[in-house]
């Protein structure tokens, strides 16, 4: 199989743009997606020196609409840089789906998008830091999972720490704990899809790390040091149990079964550093991939042989390639939106597969 490009719509987000998120929720939502940026406020290098407090890093999110004939930008809010946003779902028959964002402010942002005025509203907010005399990190990643009517979302820090959050049908949320697990950077974070007790995080300081919830201590289950850089994104897949890709600064994105850590089941160099694996909705052995630093391309995963294959490259981006989603439609033709950094671009393209 391989994967052919058609550049559908391109628009500049004026901030630099480095996450989108499809929302799949529903057919009804379907053609809805956000987009979240993060630009660096004029004189803040000057003004950290100096020893100011002014706010360095600025963003926006973007809500867009995507019929399939026209693509519309429906609202532009002004927020502190974003550097990670998913879509939850909505509590039942009265509200629409949440957005949730991570921002430069370390805080955690929910909005929820009303069908009806097709605006996204602001719901709540938490601070990862309480204490007003000490810097808060940067909110790097988030994660979530739904068990019954409870939701618990992680969001990963700049501080190499984990935070915990519940958050209620009545949309209040609450930090349950924080723990530091890495050297560096907290770079990424997600829950095990199919033992919803377990956590993975990845750090710049090259480890990956399986923690059990289930411990007040944040029991570590294993540590595994086989990345040579950074550990930027992770994919428990939704589909095979115990397999688990990862990507990296080094550039290959990997396969693991979580069961036994001590080698891969499959690697393919992507080239640059791996930041996003989106899988698509509907085929989910299709994984769209953000490559930093040369383009985003889509991968098929084998499970059974198990091998991971590159089906194309979409090179239209110039600049760092950081944010990357499926649209929730199916068959040859594929739709997805991708963005990168310092040209401020934002594309939806079609996604041709053929034998």
């Amino acid at each position: 199989m391989a994967a052919q490009f058609t550049t559908l719509y391109s628009e500049d987000t004026e901030y630099s743009a480095d996450s989108v998120e499809w929302c799949h929720q529903d057919d009804l939502h379907a053609k809805y997606f956000a987009c979240g940026t993060y630009q660096l406020v004029e004189g803040a290098e000057e003004a950290a020196e100096s020893g100011g407090k002014q706010r360095p890093r600025k963003g926006r999110v973007y809500l867009y609409q995507f019929d399939g004939g026209s693509l519309e930008r429906l609202q532009s809010i002004e927020t502190a840089a974003i550097l990670d946003m998913k879509w939850l779902p909505s509590w039942g028959n009265e509200s629409g789906p949440i957005l949730a964002t991570v921002t430069s402010l370390g805080k955690l942002e929910t909005f929820e998008l009303l069908e009806d005025k097709q605006i996204l509203e602001k719901r709540t907010c938490l601070a990862l830091e309480e204490d007003k005399d000490v810097e808060p990190p940067l909110a790097l990643a988030l994660d979530w999972k739904q068990e019954g009517s409870a939701i618990q979302l992680a969001v990963s820090d700049s501080n190499g720490g984990l935070n915990l959050i519940n958050y209620t049908p009545q949309g209040k949320l609450t930090l349950e704990k924080s723990w530091k697990c890495h050297g560096f950077e907290a770079w990424t974070c997600a829950f095990d899809r199919w033992s919803p007790h377990v956590l993975y995080s990845g750090g710049d300081d090259m480890l990956l790390l399986a923690h059990d919830l289930r411990s007040p201590e944040e029991q570590k289950i294993w540590t595994n040091r086989a990345h040579m850089a950074g550990v930027t994104c992770l994919l428990s897949h939704p589909s095979h149990e115990h397999h688990l890709l990862t990507g990296s600064y080094d550039e290959q994105l990997r396969l693991f079964d979580t069961r036994s850590m001590k080698r891969t089941l499959a690697e393919v160099n992507l080239g640059g550093g791996i930041w996003r694996l989106k899988p698509h909705p509907l085929n989910k052995d299709l994984i769209l991939t953000a490559c930093m630093y040369t383009n985003f391309s889509v991968v098929e995963l084998d499970a059974k042989s198990p091998e991971l294959r590159l089906l194309g490259a979409y090179e239209e981006h110039k600049s760092i390639c950081y944010g990357a989603d499926w649209a929730p439609t199916g068959g040859k033709a594929l739709t997805m939106a991708t963005c990168s950094f310092y040209d401020h671009k934002l594309c939806v393209t079609r996604v041709d597969l053929s034998s």
